[in-house]
């Protein structure tokens, strides 16, 4: 029985559940936004904002439990200089999904995921208060 048990798996195994989050969550910090399925978009924002709020806190522990997830010394090093810089002043809500529709093929519902406030944006907001 299923009784108290709220964690999405997507119909996969544990092991490639964690290894396919922890890779999206890597594409994600490195482009900053990515298309995907609905149901991987919602399970992926769980995963992302945790990794946020671990760069906001900027301590070593926190950057060796990034990196035991995420596996990535660049995006990892991208997280904690960039990224989490950006989100100092917003208490969550770090990620947006915006419904695309259906595939074609076999008529899944697809998201873009996207990182709220892109770097363009706030190298613009630098320049003004410089």
């Amino acid at each position: 029985m299923r009784h108290n048990r709220d964690d999405k798996r997507l119909s996969r195994p544990a092991g490639h559940l964690r290894c396919m989050m922890a890779n999206m969550v890597n594409s994600l910090f490195e482009h900053e936004r990515i298309k995907t399925t609905t149901p991987k978009a919602k399970l992926l924002r769980r995963y992302a904002e945790r990794m946020i709020t671990l760069g906001k806190k900027g301590t070593l522990p926190a950057r060796r439990r990034a990196m035991a997830f995420m596996r990535n010394k660049a995006m990892v090093t991208k997280l904690f200089e960039d990224i989490a810089k950006r989100y100092t002043t917003r208490a969550g809500g770090y990620t947006r999904i915006l419904k695309l529709g259906n595939r074609k093929g076999d008529c899944a519902p697809l998201s873009v995921i996207e990182l709220v406030e892109k770097k363009e944006a706030s190298e613009k907001e630098e320049k003004k208060t410089a």
